[in-house]
């Protein structure tokens, strides 16, 4: 007998992946948290249903939350993290030697233990004494916090739930706030392939033009997400993420990555003439 696991896309589509194995589940107040084993992807986790990540396409998404804007500010030693409890993006920022500290909130404290037990090579990053770890809701601990970090990496799960704060005015005001006078903020931007998913890429878009100087949105392609193409902000109150990028100086540290490249980091940015027009249509609305 087969077993799948089905995460849905919309009322009409599924994305399916045949499981050798159900390692875990665990239900809280925050959701349910699943872990499977597959021969194609390896390990995934899942959260209500939701691929969160698959060990065979993780890197993707962790490379370029973390090294576009790494790439770019070249000094950034105090990082803020939301969410992440699996360990993959402070695995990337703990690559660089210049960063001091990454404070980062995870509200749901299953995740944390899930990814302990079961994503090892990944999560011990968060035992690095450079990482504070809080339990806590990424809106009221943003809340009143004032120039003290330069870079804000918002790595939500989803804009549902626990997530819906992530869409407020009042959230991406909080970063602002936050940042320093040559701060980034990077966030998960959704994929703006499916009408669902679009609208909630859209409003995310809107409230970071309203808050930040300068907003860009770029891409990359993830398989296991829904439509397999995602998308990312950049947003600042200094640098342009293509114009100020120093590739010569990254290049020179040598990190290792399977998927970021500065070529790369030019090219993500061009986006399709859909996607162009879906942004241009809420950024018109700021006028």
């Amino acid at each position: 007998m087969e077993y799948w696991f089905t995460a849905h896309h919309t009322e009409d589509v599924k994305f399916s992946v045949r499981v050798d194995q159900h390692l875990y589940s665990n239900e809280n107040d925050l959701g349910r948290v699943d872990i499977f084993e597959s021969n194609e992807f390896g390990r995934i986790l899942a959260v209500d249903g939701y691929i969160i990540f698959t060990e065979r396409d993780e890197f993707i998404y962790d490379e370029m939350l973390t090294h576009v804007p790494m790439a770019v500010h070249r000094n950034a030693k105090r990082i803020l993290v939301f969410g992440s409890g699996d360990g993959g993006v402070v695995n990337e920022l703990l690559k660089y030697d210049t960063i001091e500290s990454i404070d980062l909130v995870e509200i749901n404290d299953g995740v944390v233990e899930a990814c302990r037990e079961f994503f090892p090579d990944m999560a011990e990053s968060l035992d690095d004494p450079r990482v504070t770890i809080y339990t806590e809701n990424a809106l009221r601990f943003i809340r009143h916090i004032e120039t003290e970090y330069d870079l804000i990496i918002v790595d939500s799960a989803g804009f549902y739930g626990p997530g819906e704060s992530l869409l407020t005015r009042e959230f991406y005001g909080g970063c602002f706030k936050a940042l320093k006078d040559d701060g980034i903020m990077v966030n998960q931007h959704q994929s703006p392939f499916y009408e669902e998913d679009r609208k909630e890429t859209q409003k995310a878009h809107k409230r970071i033009v309203e808050n930040f100087p300068i907003s860009r949105v770029y891409q990359a392609h993830i398989p296991s997400y829904p439509s397999g193409y995602w998308l990312f902000g950049f947003a600042s109150k200094k640098y342009h993420p293509v114009t100020d990028l120093d590739a010569a100086a990254w290049n020179k540290l040598h990190i290792d990555t399977s998927y970021y490249t500065t070529n790369l980091h030019i090219g993500c940015f061009a986006l399709p003439a859909y996607v162009e027009r879906a942004l241009k249509d809420v950024e018109k609305m700021q006028d």
